[in-house]
């Protein structure tokens, strides 16, 4: 398929639209939307957000599960010249008032709740606090339940519908001002610092290489695509959502991930590509269901993994499923192996880099080139953020000085240019596909009046890659219980980062060097094999 003329958001869902009219765009919540249908619902919220005060380069928050509303928000904000900032699902109230202040968000689009998540109760307890949300202004509430002066999505777009012709004119001047390498994203994530970083992302560059990621996948107007992973998350709103848009495929969205459910959609609405997890795909593979549900229509998409997991997916029948590395730095996938690879490939390496990428394997310490099959560092050019969002310092320390960006990953090019990934070098734990710097939980126990010293590392798991792990040094003469620090940290952090491993130690037992330096990377071994 041919990449798409557009560089910009508006640009290439008007491009899309007119290319295919009628074909599905977006399934979800009962609802369902053509390219046509899709088109026009955008562009009526993006005039009532206009109405609402919503002007080019403004900081738009959305928070909710899966929802046609979150796309229907994201495009319009971006239709707007305005910035999406995606905000975690999982997020506790003191997270919440970070992302918000820290991206200096004026508008919130948000459910009032997601599972167990009371978001409205989070922005109750977060505004008697001075300075907490110093620039919000409005919030426009999805459902049925509001917030104090909120509006609800449903009254935007009926403002959207009743403005006046010159309304869609200002949006329409909004639209063709926004430049390509304008910022169309502010995505929050995971750092070596306790604090999430914000990452910016730019309207040409969401076209261009999601388009060859789908490239890479063989995607066509034909494919739809399950979605469970969750929207805020760089697979979702960076990888999957334009992936699709730019081939004009459809999308079909699971508000939250249940495998039954799963099985459910992808079978009833046939879809083609499965995006999603390792944990997600042993639980749809083990759900005693499973046999019960045709999949014979899965084909491709995007996972990560061992090479026991990647086959466990083909298993599902996504049989040219497609193994891919990234960050969302690097606009999620930076590599991706190619649908038509041999299996063998697409189980062991990640693929080659995509056009317009460019990767060094290096020393990490000396930034040297290091030679074909020697593992290193793994830094990458091309379609990577501009930088991170009001922070010099940070953005200055993730390149070198020949514009490559540092991933603190390992891995090596083969001699067919395949990356193979091997580890961080970073102490970042993936679990579940997530980034979770240690830091962050560390400091949060740490805050518990028993605890002195709190250590958190990743300890391999078959299912989610690593699982969080913590080491407690207790206060002398202090005790506490397990479930006690769990629960204290389930008040402050979201549900991925709460430890499932935890281990009380005596000072005197941490693992030191020679010099007295903590070796971090030994405790680990504390929980394997009965450590």
């Amino acid at each position: 398929m041919p990449l798409p003329k557009s560089r910009t958001v508006p640009d290439l869902l008007d491009e899309i639209a007119d290319r295919f009219p009628d074909r599905e765009a977006l399934v979800g919540s009962g609802r369902r939307f053509t390219y046509t249908e899709l088109r026009d619902e955008v562009r009526t919220f993006a005039k009532g957000l206009r109405a609402l005060g919503v002007n080019p380069h403004d900081k738009v928050a959305v928070l909710m599960g899966n929802r046609p509303e979150w796309i229907i928000a994201d495009l319009a904000i971006c239709s707007l010249g305005a910035v999406m900032v995606a905000v975690n699902t999982w997020v506790t109230s003191r997270e919440l008032g970070y992302i918000l202040r820290h991206s200096d968000t004026s508008t919130l689009i948000a459910s009032d709740r997601f599972l167990k998540y009371d978001y409205f109760a989070m922005l109750a307890e977060l505004e008697p606090h001075p300075l907490a949300l110093p620039q919000l202004r409005s919030i426009v509430h999805v459902g049925a339940r509001g917030y104090r002066g909120s509006v609800s999505f449903e009254d935007v777009c009926a403002r959207g519908r009743t403005e006046p012709g010159t309304a869609w004119t200002a949006v329409e001047a909004a639209a063709r001002a926004i430049n390509p390498q304008d910022v169309a994203y502010l995505l929050y994530t995971s750092g070596s610092t306790a604090t999430p970083k914000g990452v910016q992302l730019q309207h040409f560059a969401l076209i261009e290489n999601m388009w060859q990621i789908g490239e890479r996948m063989h995607v066509t107007e034909r494919d739809r695509l399950w979605l469970a992973v969750s929207l805020f998350w760089g697979l979702g709103c960076e990888n999957a959502l334009f992936n699709v848009l730019t081939h004009g495929g459809g999308m079909v969205l699971q508000e939250h991930f249940e495998p039954a459910e799963a099985l459910r959609l992808i079978s009833s609405e046939r879809c083609t590509l499965f995006y999603g997890t390792p944990n997600m795909a042993q639980a749809l593979f083990d759900h005693p269901d499973r046999r019960n549900f045709d999949l014979t229509c899965l084909r491709s998409g995007g996972t990560i993994g061992s090479p026991e997991q990647i086959m466990r997916v083909v298993a599902l029948g996504a049989r040219n499923i497609c193994n891919i590395y990234g960050l969302t730095e690097t606009y999620g996938n930076c590599c991706v192996t190619d649908a038509a690879e041999p299996l063998e490939i697409r189980c062991n390496t990640v693929g080659r880099p995509l056009p317009g990428v460019d990767i060094r394997i290096v020393d990490s310490n000396t930034g040297k080139l290091l030679p074909q099959g020697e593992v290193g560092e793994i830094r990458v050019k091309g379609y990577v953020t501009i930088g991170y969002f009001k922070d010099e310092a940070k953005t200055r320390d993730a390149f070198d000085a020949d514009g490559f960006f540092l991933t603190g990953d390992l891995g090596y090019l083969d001699a067919d240019g395949h990356l193979h990934f091997r580890g961080r070098t970073k102490e970042m734990i993936k679990t579940g596909g997530i980034n979770v710097a240690p830091i962050e939980i560390e400091e949060i126990l740490m805050t518990h009046p028993a605890v002195k010293l709190a250590y958190v590392v990743g300890v391999p798991d078959p299912q989610r890659d690593e699982v969080i792990a913590a080491v407690i040094v207790c206060q002398q003469n202090e005790k506490v219980e397990e479930m006690e620090l769990l629960a204290h940290c389930r008040r402050a952090l979201a549900a991925y980062k709460i430890p499932r491993l935890m281990k009380f130690v005596n000072e005197a037992d941490l693992p030191l060097t020679v010099t007295g330096k903590l070796q971090k990377n030994r405790l680990s071994e504390l929980f394997i094999g009965g450590g």
